[in-house]
């Protein structure tokens, strides 16, 4: 077990559209937990413009503590004081992440790649093996378990193409839905083992994260083809264009008003997506404001309350300035009125901003804990991060 305690900082920026950062009270403290991944990381994926970037799964060649940091996905455990799982991709490791910092390391295999991760309806962790090109069971106590292989079978190759399991989640309709990053295809794995693929329309589209919405489709994130896909349990796809170009859309997730919400990267916005009467999309975007120009955005999460929560990092491709990486918080009071007002950027939007103890962090996941707390992934600095909402 390793349990280790770091440093805590509660001051928070507040800022308005337009206006400049100023030092004021706000949601704090933040507690950093940094994860001792066993063995030394591996050389990235390199699977073309996906890794060359900064952004999800590319990360730093060096965290800035001698090696190449790798903490990606977060899932929170649905069991009582189930903890957080987290996986190490070029560590080929999964770790359990307790309340209190205590941790347990699960090996996936040499060359695994372990990426997403998500719970089945019976509350059972399942985790993609990118390298592998699996979806595998991982048991608390036995460790990996059954193994479902998802690549694609090609008549003209010389073996079945690995799609490269990258987002994993559980849809409503009981299956678990997986992107393939290489493929530009999404996946469904049936209970029964049975695994189906659907193409993305865009070329190039690198999807990268999905999540069921409350409609009953599943929502994805193309990171190079600037748009939001969405597939019903059918398999109907459908891609809803992002009016920032070259966004690079990085995680998605529904709301609390029922409308889905996701990052951009590149764009350092906030995007809406909600359906009108006709029957169109309607997409709204909301820049969040930055201390310095080379910050850009990862992931975001709702807490029960309904705020929004959002990362904000110093890009590892433009390290110059340096600066702090920030949690941002939009509460949901002005979230609802900026939606009110037709995405107004002019609207009344007060954020606050937690700067994050640790610099060069390319934070990369967050979601909120069966404590109240906001839990977060920083994958170059390889740790995870806690912040207490006030």
């Amino acid at each position: 077990m390793n349990r280790i305690f770091a440093r805590a900082v509660g001051t928070a920026l507040f800022i308005m559209p337009g206006a400049a950062p100023a030092q004021a009270a706000g949601p704090g403290p933040v507690v950093e937990y940094p994860i001792e991944w066993p063995g030394k990381a591996s050389p990235r994926l390199g699977t073309g413009a996906h890794d060359a970037a900064i952004g999800d799964g590319g990360g730093p060649k060096h965290s800035g503590h001698g090696t190449m940091g790798s903490t990606h996905e977060i899932a929170v455990d649905p069991a009582p004081k189930g903890g957080y799982w987290i996986s190490g991709q070029n560590y080929d490791h999964v770790v359990h992440v307790s309340q209190t910092g205590g941790m347990r390391f699960y090996p996936t295999g040499a060359g695994s790649r372990p990426h997403g991760l998500a719970f089945d309806g019976k509350g059972r962790l399942w985790v993609t093996l990118e390298g592998l090109g699996r979806i595998a069971r991982l048991d608390p106590e036995k460790g990996l378990q059954e193994a479902f292989s998802v690549t694609i079978a090609c008549a003209n190759c010389a073996a079945p193409l690995n799609p490269h399991p990258h987002g994993l989640a559980l849809g409503r309709d009981g299956n678990l839905w997986f992107t393939g990053k290489a493929t530009g295809t999404v996946g469904r794995l049936e209970p029964s083992g049975r695994v189906t693929h659907f193409a993305l329309q865009t070329a190039g589209s690198t999807p990268i994260y999905t999540v069921a919405g409350t409609d009953g489709a599943m929502w994805v994130t193309e990171l190079t083809g600037n748009m939001i896909a969405r597939i019903t349990p059918a398999g109907a796809v459908e891609e809803i264009p992002i009016p920032t170009p070259l966004s690079r859309p990085i995680a998605i997730t529904p709301g609390p008003d029922g409308a889905m919400w996701f990052s951009e990267e590149a764009g350092g916005k906030v995007g809406r997506i909600d359906r009108r009467a006709d029957g169109t999309w309607r997409v709204l975007e909301l820049a969040v404001p930055a201390a310095q120009a080379n910050l850009i955005l990862a992931g975001l999460a709702f807490d029960r309350r309904g705020d929004l929560w959002v990362q904000q990092y110093v890009s590892n491709n433009v390290p110059e300035p340096e600066g702090s990486d920030f949690i941002v918080r939009i509460g949901r009071a002005a979230l609802e009125g900026w939606v009110r007002s037709g995405g107004n950027a002019r609207a009344a939007l007060a954020l606050s901003y937690t700067p994050v103890p640790t610099r060069s962090t390319v934070m990369h996941r967050i979601a909120e804990g069966r404590d109240g707390a906001m839990w977060f992934t920083e994958m170059g600095a390889d740790r995870i991060g806690r912040i207490t909402p006030d």
